[in-house]
């Protein structure tokens, strides 16, 4: 089964993993240490990450140690900009919008006050 970046990051317990070994890599049983599910369950997690390029697992001696490889969340970063994009201009036009009502009021309240002095 192909896996891809955003399939990796759906699941929090590998968003948790991923955060975990973004500082340095530890080896399988110091990352299953962290959650209160059996060994098992933290490898297959972190076979998801591996199939997806988000980590690589490096054997030293007896032990095996997780890697993050975290250019693989620049796809995740390039898709969310997009939306970034749409919603900054969204909020743009509103706050436009909404200076333009505030200054009609402003102007309104001032004729109000004028027309009262007469």
């Amino acid at each position: 089964m192909r896996r891809d970046t955003f399939q990796a990051i759906a699941d929090p317990t590998r968003r948790e993993i991923l955060s975990m070994l973004a500082f340095k890599p530890l080896n399988v049983n110091t990352v299953s240490e962290n959650f209160d599910v059996s060994r098992a369950a933290v490898y297959k997690h972190i076979k998801i990450l591996t199939e997806c390029g988000l980590v690589v697992i490096k054997q030293q001696g007896r032990e095996r140690f997780c890697e993050a490889k975290l250019e693989k969340l620049n796809e995740v970063s390039s898709w969310v900009e997009q939306y970034k994009k749409f919603w900054e201009a969204k909020l743009d036009s509103l706050e436009d919008y909404l200076q333009k009502i505030q200054s009609k009021n402003k102007i309104q309240t001032k004729g109000k006050k004028h027309g009262r002095k007469k």
